[in-house]
């Protein structure tokens, strides 16, 4: 014979054995289990072949083994970095998906245009990795001979001078935006969806000036001569290009600029978590073979905390926001 009892007695049973449980020595009601328990992605927010996506791939091995799961790379680009940093502002704030970006998708895109994700509130910063100076350059299209000649054609010819960048609201286009600005030149902007796409064009004479990164690869096309170098944005001279002055140099201060990247997690993921990459990522930085990728690769390790991410990120989004205001046509 079935015993039945009244509902409020099995309730009542079932949760003191619910709580015996949870009081038991073996925690049945135990914490979910310890991150990261399956593979971490990580989205690169432009197309391969570039120093960004190199960068992500030389970071990644180490940081498999640290965290003891694979880290996959997966290339998301488009729209100068909102399509992957979109794609990651969807994904469970769990730790196991990331993307390396430049931060400009947070802190120049959404001065310009819509974005489908909070760049204030959709994102936590994780640690920064590299800053990359911006190397300016003449391509075999380009018929004078130095950054002044550039600006003479400039306005001589307005319009005729094509510019490419890697995409809109890139640091390319920072410094192409504030050239044309105080030159008062009427220069062409053309947008390409990454570093990779926009260097084949550039050996072919597709247009005038390319604004990149200083790179192994952009470097032996100055030394064969197929590019002539011009400009780069940075606090000094690059040791590979002496001769080449700074933006600053040539009287364009505020186009002096270079490109910060790190590593971004989903918004509500665990600060252990964020902390826990944190310290991996810097620990990585830290040894000798991603300094030495750097340095070969002419970029500067930018390690440190969360916090002082943020902080980085915040006071670019206000510069930008103070460059872009009354000055909106610039940037078309």
């Amino acid at each position: 014979m079935t015993l039945l009892l009244p509902r409020r007695h099995f309730l009542q049973g079932t949760g003191a054995l619910l709580a015996a449980a949870c009081a038991a020595p073996h925690r049945v009601c135990a914490a979910p289990t310890a991150w990261p328990n399956r593979p971490v992605r990580l989205i690169v927010v432009y197309p391969p072949g570039g120093v960004s996506d190199g960068m992500a791939r030389v970071l990644a091995e180490p940081l498999s083994q640290s965290l003891g799961v694979p880290v996959l790379v997966e290339n998301r680009p488009g729209a100068g970095g909102s399509l992957g940093m979109d794609a990651l502002g969807r994904s469970a704030p769990d730790g196991c998906t990331l993307a390396f970006s430049a931060i400009s998708p947070l802190t120049l895109h959404p001065l310009l245009a819509r974005v489908p994700y909070d760049p204030l509130h959709g994102f936590a910063p994780v640690a920064g990795v590299m800053r990359t100076p911006v190397l300016v350059v003449g391509t075999p299209a380009f018929a004078g001979h130095g950054f002044g000649d550039l600006i003479a054609l400039a306005r001589s010819w307005p319009g005729a001078v094509r510019w490419a960048t890697s995409g809109v609201a890139t640091s390319g286009h920072m410094v192409l935006a504030q050239v044309r600005m105080q030159s008062h030149s009427d220069i062409t902007h053309i947008p390409y969806h990454g570093g990779g796409p926009q260097l084949n064009d550039a050996l072919s004479g597709q247009f005038e000036v390319l604004s990149t990164n200083v790179a192994a690869q952009q470097l032996q096309y100055i030394e064969s001569g197929r590019f002539q170098a011009l400009a780069v944005g940075a606090p000094a001279r690059v040791e590979a290009l002496p001769a080449v002055p700074t933006l600053a140099e040539l009287g364009f201060e505020r186009a002096n600029c270079d490109s910060l990247f790190g590593i971004f997690a989903p918004a509500r993921t665990p600060p252990a978590v964020v902390q826990r990459l944190n310290a991996e990522i810097n620990r990585v930085l830290r040894g000798e073979a991603l300094r030495s990728w750097l340095r070969g690769a002419h970029n500067i390790p930018a390690e440190g905390s969360s916090e002082a991410f943020a902080r980085d990120i915040a006071a670019d989004r206000r510069r930008n926001r103070e460059l872009v205001a009354g000055n909106r046509s610039q940037f078309d």
